[in-house]
């Protein structure tokens, strides 16, 4: 019995069990209560201290390397350069410490939702109390208005409902009641005798007796998810820390090598030896490539707030570009999350709502707006979102329904309950007429009616009537409308017996009211969108199975007629699956229906198993634990709670689903940018390394670590930095979602670092020996000099050119245009006048041990940047060629 779930018991069970009555408690009572359960808050784990949290940063295994060509850079007397790439370092912990900072704000919004305050009875009294202060067995009092401040087992209801769409996913508000429910497994939105905290009453009163607190209510079970959930790594950060192991060894080894060719030679001491290895590991390693990350993420971010969509965590704005799965929540994200009318049914026909004709003086416009209990405030309706938008949708057509309402009070009233389905009011006009309005399910209606409204007369209702009626209805609940019927009855008089047996008779049918919370209108044309980008939109919610399955269709995430890929699935049917037998049946599925917290967990889970990157999207309390799971969590700004923002990577600040596409298209530019940036700087570092590694090999005299540092830090970051302000290629969002298992060097990229660096590598060379061959002086230091210089010049002045190169991966650069990046073009032109000045200024050359040189050994240099370009042309028409056989 004691395991027994509290909608399954009798009040009072409950109140033997808790040891209460309907008197409450006393303060003897809740002291001793308070002493064993503690205060009904939140609780978060402990936060880690900024200091900690400053040295996590540091584990990172790029940021090593980075800290390590620091060391080398100040070895080598390069104190700028060393201060340099530390201070990158330091920014990127900075900032890590506060995006991490953010992101513990998630469970800090949850102990803020609290109600404030609740009115209990103590003491055989009714007090109020602050709502932290309640404990499991107090008597709690609700009425419209109220946020339920624990979880609690309501012992009466009067025409009581409940808005819980912020637990359960469900947008219409609850229907509650006091009686046992017998059923087992119930999902929440179905326990229609509970009140979870932070639900709202809109409507009726009630009262209930407290169950759970704190973290063991609906709410504090979400926020211990939320609590454990584990931090994803983004498919950036697994690529560059992939990046960062790969490059260690390869640069020690290619250190080492160096070192133990050069001593076994015997030509060099162990000192200068040494030097030189520092100088190809300064010569390999990317030192601006986290900086180029950062700063593309960065302008990635301001040109997605300008478009609505706010980032909280830089890599998530090019994770969203690897997205395979765009999992949505419905209610606030794929709709409005506002009931509308959308179907009008009377005199036989059935019209859409916007093109019906109608009046204030239609039967059925003021059974609408005068059977409601909707109210008023400001610009703004109180009350059921159902009556409310009885009332919007003539207030929308400019009907003035408030006048109406005042000008017919309501004298009497038999209030709506959950057995009969009906709900009736009597209203009286300024010359005292008296007319009664019936609305309600329409098969419990239409048994009380007698006669029916046909085009202005009232003639009786015959079968054939009755049957269109029910046939029209059973029409809309399948497209998930919710249905009402209305009827009226002209009387002399308030019956003296108000009972339904009394009154509701006889009545006079008008007809019916078809009503949805619709689909957002730009949703339809981002699903298509995205299935055209390769992504596969699914909906999860707390809706009924037959509502989700309507709006999927409507919105093109099902297709008319279901497919083996195509199907729909409840929470209670994902229950009685094995993770390892969903995990093969997940492709399945593109809806899930009446879902709870932790199926959004397994559904994120079941994905991410497919290997596939998973971004989810939710505004809802409910959705945070899956939003920080999923490998991106989208938040909605406008509707969504402060909890599921915080579990947010991003925010869409205008909660526009179509917003998600537009930064898919943003992602996927960045990771495109950033993969040229990659390319260009590693294909520049193996042409520096391979000319280091064969000038040794030759014994000739090699660059020294001053001017590859200079190579380094000006000729590759400056139009590194600007190819992450590359625009969209024409086709991003014709291609295939890269997924989990792409990486930078996907799709070609490693191939080309490989061939293109090994041709800088090749062409410096050429260059120094034309330079050694037929030189311009005779003396053997100054052959070498120039020779030494013309192979800095070659080196520094390709990389220039092929950084054009890299504006397309394989795309011919001048399709894709060569001066539209005007951040570009000022790049190479501030590269080039720096790298031009370490030759031609006096005693800046002296500083880098540099000599002038001629026109003709400028031809020579400017030729070997021309070449690669025409080379790395060609070798694209090649593999564009291969790719279309």
């Amino acid at each position: 019995m004691a395991d027994q779930p509290w909608y399954q018991r009798e009040t009072d069970d409950i109140f033997k069990a808790l040891d209460t009555g309907e008197q409450g408690l006393t303060d003897d009572q809740v002291a001793q209560r308070r002493a064993k359960y503690g205060e009904n808050r939140l609780s978060a784990k402990k936060q880690s201290s900024l200091l900690a949290k400053f040295g996590a940063q540091f584990k990172d295994f790029m940021i090593i390397v980075l800290i390590v060509a620091a060391l080398i850079a100040g070895a080598t007397g390069e104190l700028v350069d060393a201060i340099i790439i530390l201070a990158v370092v330091l920014l990127n912990a900075v900032f890590g410490v506060f995006q991490e900072s953010k992101a513990e704000e998630a469970i800090n919004s949850l102990k803020e939702m609290a109600a404030p305050m609740a009115h209990v009875a103590r003491n055989g009294g009714t007090v109020t109390v602050k709502s932290d202060e309640l404990v499991p067995g107090d008597i709690v009092y609700l009425e419209a208005g109220d946020i339920v401040p624990a979880d609690m087992r309501l012992c009466t209801a009067n025409t009581m409902k409940v808005e819980e769409s912020a637990l359960t996913g469900e947008s219409v508000p609850v229907q509650k009641q006091a009686a046992v429910l017998t059923a087992s497994d119930l999902p929440l939105g179905d326990r229609s005798n509970m009140a979870y905290m932070n639900a709202n009453v809109t409507t009726g009163r009630g009262t209930g007796v407290v169950v759970a607190i704190g973290m063991q209510t609906e709410v504090g079970r979400i926020a211990g998810m939320l609590d454990a959930a584990e931090e994803t790594k983004t498919p950036l950060q697994e690529n560059l820390t992939q990046l960062g192991k790969w490059l260690t060894i390869l640069i020690l080894a290619i250190a080492v090598l160096v070192f133990v060719i050069g001593m076994l030679r015997g030509q060099e001491t162990m000192i200068d030896m040494l030097l030189t290895a520092i100088s190809l590991a300064v010569a390999a390693i990317p030192e601006g490539l986290p900086a180029i990350v950062t700063v593309t993420l960065a302008l990635g971010t301001q040109r997605m707030a300008k478009r609505h969509a706010l980032i909280r965590k830089l890599p998530a704005v090019e994770t969203l570009g690897s997205t395979d799965i765009i999992a949505s929540d419905k209610t606030g994200t794929l709709t409005q999350n506002k009931m509308t009318v959308e179907q009008v049914y009377e005199n036989g026909q059935l019209t859409p709502a916007a093109e019906a004709k109608v009046t204030m003086t239609d039967p059925i416009a003021l059974a609408m707006v005068l059977n409601n209990d909707g109210q008023p405030d400001g610009d703004t309706l109180l009350g059921d979102p159902t009556e409310t938008a009885l009332i919007q949708y003539y207030i929308d057509r400019n009907k003035q329904p408030l006048a109406t309402i005042a000008s017919h009070p309501r004298v009497a009233e038999i209030p709506f309950d959950s057995e009969r389905k009906l709900m009736t009011t009597f209203n009286e006009t300024a010359d005292h007429q008296l007319t009664q309005y019936v609305k309600g399910a329409p098969d419990q209606l239409l048994k009380r009616v007698t006669r029916i409204a046909d085009r202005g007369q009232v003639r009786a209702i015959t079968n054939a009537d009755r049957e269109a009626i029910l046939a029209t209805n059973h029409d809309l609940t399948t497209q998930a409308l919710r249905v009402l019927a209305f009827a009226y009855r002209p009387v002399d008089a308030v019956p003296e017996k108000l009972t339904s047996a009394s009154a509701e008779q006889d009545l006079i049918f008008i007809g019916l009211i078809g009503m949805i919370d619709p689909e957002r209108p730009e949703v339809a044309q981002a699903v298509t969108e995205a299935q055209a980008a390769g992504i596969r939109p699914i909906m999860i919610t707390g809706d009924h199975k037959d509502t989700a399955k309507a709006i999927a269709v409507r919105l093109g995430i099902l297709s008319e007629t279901p497919t083996a890929d195509d199907a729909v699935i409840t929470g209670a049917e994902l229950d009685q699956l094995s993770d390892e037998a969903f995990a093969k049946q997940v492709r399945q599925y593109a809806v899930y229906a009446r879902v709870a917290p932790e199926h959004k967990v397994r559904i994120v889970h079941a994905w991410q198993k497919q290997g596939k990157v998973v971004a989810m999207t939710g505004d809802g309390v409910n959705d945070a634990p899956a939003l920080k799971t999923a490998d991106i969590g989208v938040g909605m700004g406008i509707t969504g709670t402060e909890v599921s923002k915080g579990a947010s990577d991003m925010v869409l600040a205008d909660d526009n689903f179509s917003t998600i596409v537009v930064a898919v298209e943003e992602g996927r530019k960045v990771f495109a940018n950033i993969q040229k940036s990659l390319q260009y700087l590693l294909s520049a570092n193996i042409g520096e390394v391979l000319t280091l590694f064969v000038m040794t090999l030759l014994g000739w005299q090699i660059l020294a670590p001053v001017q590859i540092l200079w190579i380094n830090l000006v000729t590759d970051t400056f139009p590194a930095i600007a190819l992450g302000l590359e625009p969209a290629e024409p086709d991003i969002m014709k291609r295939k979602p890269r997924g989990r298992q792409s990486n930078f060097f996907s799709g070609g990229v490693f191939a080309n670092i490989g061939y293109q660096g090994v041709l800088e590598g090749v062409m410096t060379l050429l260059v120094y020996w034309l330079a050694v061959t037929f030189p311009v002086h005779t003396s053997s230091e100054m052959m070498h000099a120039d020779a030494l210089t013309m192979a800095f010049a070659t080196l520094g002045l390709i990389q220039l050119f092929h950084a054009f190169n890299s504006k397309t991966i394989h795309q011919s650069i001048f399709k894709v245009g060569l001066f539209r990046n005007k951040a570009f073009n000022w790049a190479i032109l501030t590269a080039f006048i720096l790298l031009a000045a370490t030759i031609v200024v006096p005693g800046f050359n002296t500083i880098f041990h540099l000599t002038p040189l001629n026109g003709v050994q400028w031809a020579v240099v400017l030729s070997a940047g021309i070449a690669m370009i025409l080379i790395v042309e060609v070798v694209k028409w090649v593999q564009r060629r291969l790719g279309q056989e």
